[in-house]
């Protein structure tokens, strides 16, 4: 199964793909959709366009979205819902089912803490997936939601809590 993870961003919007086949998790592809400064509709229209292609070039079956974190300001919360929104939309032609995860979830589910860095998380997904370097922050973040979904859907066999403990 393949699944793509998407951490939306006005800015920079992080992608990741993965190939999930039982207990084993395969690392595709990952990047970032960089939007131009300038208005901020068609930095909508471009993260809708650039996710677009990514599904085309990478058929998922699933998508793993990290959903909006509301902290003090509410104007960046309501431009960060427009991006993930024009995310979304930009995965309609895949035909995909769509899950949305927390980011503490996301976090948690990679790193073992909610409260987990961005070095953190990308130095787990380089680890996780066995890569030569570490990616791009947003990248990072956008496959760990892909991970984060794996796990949930229990599509790699996940080792019980205890594991190891005598």
């Amino acid at each position: 199964m393949r699944v793509l993870g998407i951490d939306p961003g006005s800015q920079r919007t992080g992608f990741g793909v993965l190939d999930v086949s039982g207990p084993k998790l395969a690392y595709v592809a990952s990047g970032v959709i960089r939007t131009a400064e300038g208005d901020f509709a068609a930095r909508l229209c471009e993260i809708f366009r650039g996710v677009q292609t990514i599904v085309a070039e990478y058929r998922p079956q699933e998508i793993a979205i990290e959903r909006v974190f509301v902290n003090r300001n509410v104007d960046s919360a309501l431009k960060l819902g427009q991006a993930r929104g024009a995310a979304i939309c930009g995965t309609v032609d895949a035909s995909a089912g769509v899950f949305e995860y927390a980011p503490r979830q996301i976090k948690m589910a990679v790193v073992g803490s909610g409260g987990a860095d961005k070095a953190q998380v990308q130095m787990m997904i380089k680890n996780l997936l066995k890569l030569r370097e570490r990616v791009a922050a947003d990248a990072a973040d956008a496959l760990a939601a892909a991970v984060c979904h794996a796990l949930r859907r229990g599509l790699p066999a996940a080792p019980p809590r205890n594991a190891g403990r005598a």
